[in-house]
């Protein structure tokens, strides 16, 4: 489905599990770091920012505490906008610990809707492992929560899950999925047109989509999703760069530029609230 005429969801992807201060150094990855972006990326038009959580020294961590201290941390910078947590969480978590962040109720979460195989880095050849049993098991606990599950697909073939989702009525419309593209696992497809419209194409009925492609497909990409009636990420998270070889100086300035981009093109970025209303999310 394609979002209200005229109209686009921002949502700001803070950080990551990957994107490191030496890659990078103003990934926010501490809690006062986290709530500072969040207010600057609403200020620059952004409704959602989407959020991993790190530890001390800046590695993925899955512990309920120190995702409800991120939450407390943004809430006390900006009221308004919309809490999404990854349960994709880090290579470094079991399933169990990408999962707790529901315990600190976030309005919404990601959820991964199928496995994938690391092919780079340290965990190279290990499975980014989402069975549909777990799946299942997590959009009940989020049905359960009135967490909105943002369903990422990484492929065609992870709409079966999503149908799967739908047709034992484990999540509650409208639905909302996040078309990634780009991402180096075996399994994800390439941040093309072609790939996006494909994905748009067969996306299965009732859903509202998202697009998020990584490094320098971020932008082209996105623009194109957003022209297509799609909401749009942008962020640290998925490119950490602002032009060739020029660092982002924030995740603001990534969500600045889009938001110039949609008006040029006479689209206005949701508020918050607005946002809420067309995703059926949940205010808290």
């Amino acid at each position: 489905m394609k979002l209200p005429a005229g109209k686009v969801i921002v949502t700001a992807s803070l950080n990551g599990a990957m994107v490191t201060k030496d890659m990078n150094p103003n990934v926010p990855e501490q809690p006062e770091e986290i709530g500072q972006a969040a207010l600057d990326c609403y200020n620059a038009g952004a409704s959602i920012v989407h959020i991993h959580a790190r530890d001390e020294k800046g590695k993925p961590t899955g512990t309920r505490e120190k995702f409800e201290e991120i939450l407390a941390a943004v809430r006390g910078k900006c009221s308004e906008i919309i809490i999404q947590f990854s349960t994709g969480g880090g290579a470094n978590l079991t399933i169990e610990e990408r999962v707790r962040c529901l315990d600190a109720k976030p309005e919404s979460a990601s959820l991964n809707m199928g496995t994938l195989m690391r092919q780079t880095g340290e965990f190279a050849g290990t499975p980014f492992s989402n069975l549909t049993k777990d799946i299942e098991a997590w959009a009940t606990k989020m049905r359960e929560l009135d967490i909105k599950p943002e369903m990422e697909c990484y492929s065609q073939s992870m709409y079966r899950d999503v149908n799967n989702l739908i047709k034992k009525e484990l999540i509650k419309p409208p639905y909302y999925v996040n078309i990634v593209l780009g991402m180096m696992y075996q399994g994800a497809v390439d941040a093309t047109p072609e790939s996006l419209n494909s994905m748009i194409e067969f996306l299965p009925e009732g859903c509202y989509f998202n697009c998020c492609a990584t490094s320098a497909a971020q932008l082209p990409i996105t623009t194109m999703a957003m022209i297509r009636g799609g909401a749009i990420r942008v962020g640290l998270e998925d490119n950490i760069y602002y032009s060739r070889g020029v660092l982002a100086k924030s995740n603001a300035q990534l969500v600045e530029r889009s938001v110039r981009i949609a008006r040029e093109l006479n689209i206005e970025p949701t508020t918050p609230d607005e946002a809420r209303q067309i995703l059926g999310i949940v205010k808290r």
